[in-house]
């Protein structure tokens, strides 16, 4: 399974857990140690690096995705009778969403540079003969 196709099914896993603890009572609300705005804050950058690294030819749909989903969850708990949306948690999602989703660009740059330097250059002066890849089958060119 490719890393695309893993971060592609991971992140629409994580957003529909996501949902489900945003929408069901608050009783069944998984608890951690940390403050809930820091599990608000650290999900949507999950969500947002997932996105971004299983869809990395639509970086801006996935930022309009993560903070749509956002501000959806926050009006959808309002249908909820014992769970409320607030705009401050709403941001907090986004702003999660946008950091995720800078990390996931900021480590494609930087890893596609790597590679990219790490690939062997060939030399401006040979050429290849055909789909041998002998070296035999390569070619001092001489500039005349």
């Amino acid at each position: 399974m490719s890393l695309r196709l893993l971060s592609r099914r991971l992140a629409w896993l994580l957003v529909l857990a996501v949902a489900v603890f945003t929408l069901a009572p608050i009783e069944l609300r998984p608890v951690t140690a940390a403050p809930a705005v820091w599990e608000r804050f650290a999900a949507f950058v999950v969500i947002g690096v997932l996105f971004c690294l299983g869809y990395p030819h639509h970086q801006w749909r996935m930022v309009g995705l993560a903070i749509g989903l956002a501000g959806l969850l926050e009006v959808l708990q309002h249908m909820s009778p014992n769970r409320h949306g607030r705009l401050p948690d709403g941001l907090v999602k986004a702003a999660g969403a946008l950091l995720g989703v800078g990390l996931a660009v900021a480590a494609e740059r930087i890893f596609g540079r790597l590679r990219a330097n790490s690939r062997p250059r060939s030399d401006p002066h040979t050429t290849s003969l055909g789909p041998q890849s002998e070296p035999l089958a390569r070619v001092r060119v001489r500039n005349s």
